[in-house]
């Protein structure tokens, strides 16, 4: 397999999960998109396709969490109870699940995409 060309189909695939990213099931359709381009090792390129989609939804998530101690919502969390460092632990655990999410399903989509090259 030509490592470019894979590469390639990943960024289609990403750019494809971005544009239907209002579906609830985006990062399928872009893996699949990735995997029906590639015509082989779906999962590879479609795992591939959803890091490459979720690297601006990380970067937005992170935005978040260093700017939430700056707005006024965060001292009254504090004042609530809840401690800064649950804040971020849940901030993690849920960018950590968005990623796993968008990566899964993507590999999944990729295998899809390439048994519908195979057989249709």
């Amino acid at each position: 397999m030509d490592t470019e060309n894979a590469l390639l189909n990943a960024l289609i695939g990403a750019i494809a999960t971005a544009v239907l990213s209002f579906t609830g099931v985006s990062p399928l359709l872009g893996g699949a998109l990735a995997g029906y381009l590639n015509e082989d090792d779906g999962l590879r390129v479609g795992a591939i396709s959803g890091a490459i989609a979720s690297i601006p939804v990380v970067g937005l998530l992170l935005l978040v969490l260093v700017l939430l101690p700056f707005l006024g919502l965060f001292g009254f969390l504090l004042e609530v109870g809840i401690a800064a460092g649950g804040v971020v632990v849940f901030g993690a655990i849920v960018v950590i699940g968005g990623v796993a999410y968008t990566v899964v399903l993507s590999a999944l989509g990729g295998l899809i995409g390439v048994y519908a090259k195979e057989e249709l």
